[in-house]
């Protein structure tokens, strides 16, 4: 793997509002994850402050991708937490200007590294869109496997798309 560029992943702070603002607003995002409404600035600062950063209690943490300068180029995500069978979805968005430059390698990597050292995961899994060669590269690259195809899993309302379930055991 080439050099990674130095990140940290840390809690969402206030500060984070209009990041979090242009992520989850972002119609082109909207066919990758759950989401399919805009929200409110005021939806957005009602979630960072009652998060409670606990995943027992919230069924997921989401985590800002700082670079080494300190300023936030995008989001981890830890959904679908299942303590019983210790496994969650892994989600990833990296903003535009911070694409192609080992961003989402490094954030996936330690994402990996905290659901195994901190959340005590057995494994991590990302459901990804057969046409998002990026995506399927990034989790391929990191050590996810392609485990199956789910036929027609993703809507964007238009037509459906296969998605391949990706894990990666911890």
């Amino acid at each position: 793997m080439n050099e990674l560029p130095d990140i940290r992943l840390r809690a969402i702070e206030p500060e984070d509002l209009d990041l979090l603002y242009r992520i989850e607003n972002d119609q082109r995002l909207w066919n990758v994850g759950a989401t399919n409404v805009p929200y409110s600035r005021y939806t957005l600062h009602d979630y960072i402050a009652s998060s409670g950063d606990d995943i027992y209690t919230d069924r997921q943490v989401r985590l800002v991708v700082e670079n080494a300068e300190g300023h936030a180029v995008g989001m981890v995500d830890v959904v679908n937490f299942d303590p019983r069978h210790q496994r969650a979805e892994a989600g990833i968005v990296i903003m535009d200007a911070h694409r192609r430059k080992g961003y989402a390698t490094a954030a996936v990597l330690q994402l990996c590294d905290y659901a195994l050292r901190v959340l005590h995961l057995h494994q991590l899994y990302a459901v990804v869109d057969v046409g998002n060669d990026s995506a399927l590269r990034l989790f391929r690259k990191v050590g996810f496997e392609d485990s199956a195809c789910l036929k027609h899993w993703l809507s964007d309302a238009r037509e459906f798309h296969d998605a391949m379930l990706m894990q990666r055991f911890l």
